[in-house]
């Protein structure tokens, strides 16, 4: 009786030891990959948080863009800031305009063969939330190509801001601009962006976004809205697996996109 004692006592507090493990350990990465929309926050200090992705564009009328590995790495400096260093590689036409990865633009309706850039900068939070007042964050990158049809180092300032409402639903906002190069020369490319994001469970999320791309300067500025569903699964405390999707809502956006990716804290 004693043996069966001590092994129910052991399996109490094992069973006891997980539950209190899980409520503690699956917190959301926070990656800015989960969406358009990047996150509010920044990488805990001394924490190196390591994003990658795969994106396919169904461009209307010319081939299909493939976008990979939107290499993000980001560095935990400070309380508030981090380092952002990533790559990335594109193949097909337009550029893409779905994720946080700026490129080059072809004119509509022409093809942007390949680009290959390096992305470098930082991200400051600038408030925490307290009643009204959002949690918010100030990206400032730069990308600069160092392989493909279109050269020119594209400067880019992005400001989110966001509210934890109840039951742990969010609401972020963010609005990206891009002085970004193209065949044509430079012109002014506005990106704004809402998600609103809802728990399943500790380890699953799923979100709802609209997103778009506004630019100012080129001989046929193009109008691409989007809108799509999204979702994330944290595989382990620190491994998240994700993927989104949407559709263009306009003839300049493309028809559809799909990227699948993950976030890895350290």
């Amino acid at each position: 009786m004693r043996t069966i004692g001590r092994a129910a006592a052991a399996v109490t507090a094992w069973l006891a030891t997980a539950v209190f493990t899980t409520a503690v350990e699956f917190r959301e990465l926070n990656t800015d990959r989960d969406a358009f929309t990047p996150a509010t926050t920044t990488t805990e200090m001394g924490r190196v948080l390591t994003e990658a992705s795969y994106v396919w564009i169904d461009n209307r009328g010319t081939p299909a863009t493939n976008s990979f590995p939107e290499l993000l790495v980001r560095l935990g400096a400070r309380e508030r800031l981090e380092w952002r260093f990533g790559v990335n590689y594109e193949q097909g036409s337009g550029g893409s305009v779905v994720s946080a990865v700026e490129v080059g633009e072809a004119p509509l309706g022409t093809e942007l063969s390949s680009e290959a850039s390096l992305l470098y900068g930082f991200k400051l939070r600038t408030t925490d939330q307290d009643g009204w007042l959002p949690r918010s964050a100030v990206i400032m990158e730069g990308f600069t190509p160092v392989a493909g049809d279109v050269w020119g180092t594209e400067p880019v300032a992005t400001y989110a801001f966001g509210w934890e409402l109840a039951e742990r639903w969010r609401f972020d906002s963010a609005l990206r601009y891009a002085y970004a190069d193209s065949e044509e020369g430079r012109f002014d490319r506005w990106m704004p962006s809402v998600v609103l994001r809802a728990p399943v469970t500790r380890r699953f999320e799923v979100h709802a976004e609209w997103f778009g791309s506004w630019t100012q300067g080129l001989p046929d500025d193009s109008v691409r809205p989007f809108v799509g569903p999204g979702t994330h699964f944290m595989i382990t405390p620190n491994f998240e697996l994700g993927c989104r999707m949407g559709w263009g809502l306009t003839r300049d956006a493309a028809g559809y996109y799909f990227d699948v990716g993950i976030g890895w804290l350290l």
